[in-house]
């Protein structure tokens, strides 16, 4: 299997297109800017999915679903809300009459209006919020700790594959509180449940932070955000957590009695992340030979390739290799056989290095005279001969962990490596153009500095860092006082 990628050295935007469609991740569809996830990509999103959804149910929370189609007017009563997502909206305007009459008798299809528009969600915090002021009256009734698995469709002009699609497969929590405090405690907590996701099974480390009120979401009096950094110096917002405040339950007049019988509004936070979380995986991880996979997320962990000539070769090898596969998912390791006889080991080789196997085990004659598999490891591409005996299992088990570990060590590095302190606007443009990778400058806090950074740069406030220390120093870009850094990159 020849896979003539493009090298990442050459065109990183060439190399990731490519890798995305040749690994059978995903395609572009017949409709503009969406994409259809093939069952291989389905299948490390579903791992994703399947984790994330413990978490969720681990801190309390359950799964609902709420309609795709929301009233135009619900968008109207959060004001920065219907701003924000003016321009991405899909709107239903017309439906269909089927065998409508024409008054003469001939049968046409014809096209009526809505009464009232419909826009497809491109998120549903209005149309939630509806339904949860017939769901609250009390304190007793709170907090509503719900999430729900769905798609969301924002117009996008220009696309690409899991990165930005006109739609996308996501999940969105959206919790109901008594108090500000627990609302508050709540934004906090789930960016720790995605920093925590993001670290430790997509190996990818991220920088926990604020953002700043341009890039706020739409709504929020705070958004939360992790931020990683790719391959090729750009930052990718991995996922958000918003402090709603009070707003969506003043826009539609969500109140309960408190205990002492008094009258409030209800405290909200709002929290997702997408199948961008795809694009992530592959941009941090992946090389010039095609997908690493981390072995947490990896469709199987490990692939079996006999190496035979004949019929009788490979039912003796088919016997050892069941052996092993059986030995591998009783240790808890997810395995596949590959006994095709229509594609070559050298062929099939290719293609699960292309796919980011994690580990290939190959078996032919000699290693069953000599009680041994060749075991090839996809982050660094070794080889080694291990005894095919009862320690295999944990031999790959412990192989399997020591990859997970590598490729978080490999990109944290990579991201230490890529991460400069500033403190001139000579030296800010200089790093963002030669080196790229996040910066840490310090900013004079006002919307317009950002504006004009980001005008003149393209980079980009990333976020405030939580880790950032209380720091003196200039404006790299107006030389007015600042506390403290706040990272900027260029961005995904």
């Amino acid at each position: 299997m020849a896979k003539n990628l493009t090298k990442r050295s050459e065109d990183y935007s060439k190399w990731y297109n490519e890798l995305v469609v040749k690994a059978d991740l995903a395609e572009n569809s017949g409709v503009r800017g969406s994409m259809v996830i093939k069952p291989y990509g389905f299948a490390i999103w579903e791992k994703m999915q399947a984790e994330l959804d413990r978490m969720f149910k681990a801190t309390g929370h359950v799964n609902a679903y709420f309609p795709l189609f929301i009233p135009k007017s619900f968008f109207s009563k959060e004001a920065s809300h219907v701003e924000g997502f003016a321009k991405e909206c899909a709107v239903v305007t017309h439906y269909r009459l089927k065998n409508a009459e024409d008054g003469s008798g001939v049968v046409v299809d014809e096209k009526a209006k809505l009464e009232e528009e419909l826009i497809v969600r491109p998120t549903s915090e209005t149309i939630i919020w509806d339904t949860y002021r017939n769901w609250i009256q009390s304190y007793r009734d709170l907090p509503i700790l719900v999430n729900q698995w769905a798609n969301v469709v924002r117009w996008e002009m220009r696309t690409r594959l899991f990165l930005r699609t006109a739609e996308f497969l996501w999940q969105e929590g959206h919790t109901a509180h008594a108090t500000r405090e627990e609302a508050e405690a709540e934004t906090h907590q789930m960016l720790d449940v995605y920093a925590d996701f993001a670290q430790n099974f997509m190996a990818i480390p991220v920088i926990k932070g604020a953002k700043t009120e341009n890039e706020r979401f739409a709504g929020a009096l705070e958004t939360l955000c992790i931020e990683a950094l790719m391959q090729d110096g750009k930052a990718l917002q991995a996922g958000t957590s918003h402090f709603l405040g009070q707003n969506f339950a003043k826009a539609f007049d969500v109140k309960f009695a408190t205990k002492e019988g008094q009258e409030e509004y209800v405290w909200a936070s709002s929290w997702g992340v997408s199948t961008r979380l795809m694009g992530a995986l592959v941009m941090t991880h992946s090389d010039d030979n095609g997908l690493v996979l981390p072995p947490k997320l990896a469709p199987f962990q490990v692939v079996i390739v006999p190496i035979y000539r004949g019929e009788e070769e490979l039912e003796k090898i088919s016997q050892k290799a069941k052996e092993i596969k059986q030995s591998l998912e009783k240790a808890g390791i997810t395995v596949k056989y590959d006994d095709r006889d229509t594609h070559k080991p050298g062929w099939k080789f290719n293609e699960y290095e292309l796919k980011g196997v994690p580990v290939r085990i190959a078996i032919g004659p000699k290693d069953l005279e000599k009680g041994t598999v060749e075991v090839a490891r996809r982050d660094t591409l070794e080889k080694q001969f291990v005894p095919s005996d009862e320690t295999l299992a944990q031999n790959i088990k412990k192989l399997l962990n020591d990859i997970q570990v590598n490729l978080f060590e490999k990109a944290r590095q990579f991201r230490d490596e890529n991460t400069c302190k500033v403190d001139s606007w000579d030296e800010f443009k200089e790093v963002l153009e030669g080196k790229g990778g996040f910066i840490l400058a310090h900013w004079d806090g006002t919307n317009e500095t950002e504006n004009k950074i980001k005008e003149e740069t393209k980079a980009t406030i990333r976020c405030i860092p939580f880790d950032a220390k209380e720091e003196e120093g200039k404006c790299v870009y107006t030389g007015k006082p600042s506390s403290r850094r706040v990272l900027f990159a260029k961005a995904y």
